[in-house]
């Protein structure tokens, strides 16, 4: 399978998206990139990217969203794949406003398994269109920074960016 891709300079660094003619695929940091292939492998079996053309304008939303529109992103189509479990955290995650955080406990509790937390928290963990998908919006309780793929700094610059009050 062949998937389009492109790289788009940031405030926070340079990003990689994936995406096929319908959907954003996988967006992640630099540095990631054998994560992102390991992940796209999984899903799709053997791929191969290509530099392409982003008929999505998912690289122009990104622009858009680091020059302060921040809801910028909120109907780009991603796909994640994914359990149907992570596709329901996934899902949840896109409801939480920008500007505002929630934990892992309220996360699954909104989501009615209010247990889950931990399953809650690798969900989030594994979620392959960072900010698009926005898990950095999930913090630890009493207001912490916990867990983000692409490192706390970048977290609590998104978080920040986007108005949220931290601790």
């Amino acid at each position: 399978m062949i998937l389009g891709f492109t790289r788009i300079p940031s405030p926070i660094g340079e990003i990689e998206i994936v995406f096929d003619g319908n959907e954003l695929l996988s967006l992640e940091f630099e540095g990631h990139e054998a994560r992102i292939r390991a992940a796209l492998a999984r899903r799709f079996g053997e791929v191969e990217l290509k530099p392409a053309a982003d008929d999505l304008g998912i690289a122009r939303r990104l622009r858009r969203y680091f020059a302060g529109e921040k809801r910028a992103l909120d109907d780009v189509p991603a796909r994640g794949g994914g359990t149907p479990f992570q596709q329901e955290v996934w899902s949840a995650l896109r409801r939480i406003p920008v500007g505002q955080t929630t934990t892992y406990g309220a996360l699954a509790a909104a989501i009615g398994r209010p247990g889950a937390r931990r399953a809650v928290g690798a969900a989030n963990g594994a979620n392959p269109v960072a900010i698009v998908v926005p898990c950095h919006r999930v913090i630890g309780h009493g207001g912490r920074l916990t867990g983000y793929g692409g490192g706390l700094d970048r977290k609590n610059w998104l978080l920040r960016h986007e108005g949220a009050v931290l601790c």
